[in-house]
């Protein structure tokens, strides 16, 4: 006789939980989310810190090409070249929220002082929030979209760590990680931590191969940097940016190339719309 006791347990844990143990889940039966124009893959550029290079090399190598991209900035950096930062917001580009004093692990010498792991919940708010407004009061703009500083995203220590991500969710449309592995899939990314993979010091070729990769399951890659210049220590090349443009201009290469917060805005729009029709909304 078979040992049916096993099932019995099973059945009984799904009753008291009121859970369908056997369904798939929800996230397997999510319908895909198409991009505009039958585009193939969603591409947004995107660079940390507001860098001095990036408005000296890279704000105008951009409008020479008429690509907007996504700049993730901490005030005081913005005060270092106002004006130049003034001429990107009037030039269409994006700009993120990337804290106040960009704390991460104090394991990194530069943030002992500023360690996550000596922020509480309320403090990191206070960081994002204050950050928020500078940015308003510097450049005259809402910033919509964060980056976590060096891609951390928890503050305290032990068994009192606590994730801010829910913070990110309440303040922003969408969080931004660092030296992530993957492309984000556009209908079950959560916009609160979307993946951003490293773009500095990789030649065309290098990331062709991840666009390439991301076209095939219809995704989104969101490329982060820092530098933007010929060469150096976390510098994004600008003969490898001005290749990748070019590639992701030609419409024969399906490339949607759009910043960080119209394509998050994007797919906002696409789950409401498949909410209305199934009634499930992730």
């Amino acid at each position: 006789m078979p040992n049916i006791f096993p099932t019995l347990r099973l059945l009984t844990v799904a009753l008291l939980c009121g859970a369908n143990v056997f369904a798939q889940p929800a996230s397997s039966v999510m319908p895909p989310i198409a991009w505009p124009e039958g585009k193939q893959v969603a591409l947004s550029l995107s660079f940390d810190d507001a860098r001095l290079s990036q408005i000296d090399v890279g704000t105008p190598l951009f409008d020479q090409y008429g690509v907007k991209v996504s700049f993730y900035v901490t005030p005081s950096a913005v005060e270092q070249r106002l004006e130049g930062w003034k001429k990107a917001v009037a030039s269409g580009h994006e700009i993120g929220n990337h804290s106040l004093t960009h704390p991460c692990t104090g394991n990194y010498a530069f943030s002992r002082k500023n360690a996550l792991e000596d922020y509480t919940l309320k403090g990191m708010r206070r960081q994002l929030e204050e950050a928020n407004q500078q940015i308003m009061a510097l450049l005259g703009v809402k910033a919509e979209i964060f980056a976590y500083p060096c891609g951390q995203k928890f503050v305290g220590r032990g068994y009192k760590v606590k994730s801010y991500v829910p913070l990110v969710a309440d303040l922003f449309l969408s969080g931004r990680g660092w030296l992530d592995e993957a492309p984000n899939d556009p209908a079950f990314c959560d916009l609160a931590q979307i993946t951003g993979m490293e773009m500095d010091g990789k030649d065309f070729e290098q990331i062709l191969a991840l666009v390439e990769d991301a076209k095939r399951s219809g995704s989104w890659l969101t490329l982060a940097g820092h530098e933007i210049g010929r060469e150096g220590g976390q510098t994004t090349r600008t003969a490898m940016l001005e290749q990748l443009i070019r590639y992701a201009q030609d419409p024969a290469n399906g490339v949607w190339l759009a910043p960080v917060g119209e394509v998050a805005k994007y797919i906002r729009r696409q789950k409401t719309e498949q909410y209305k029709i199934s009634g499930k909304l992730r």
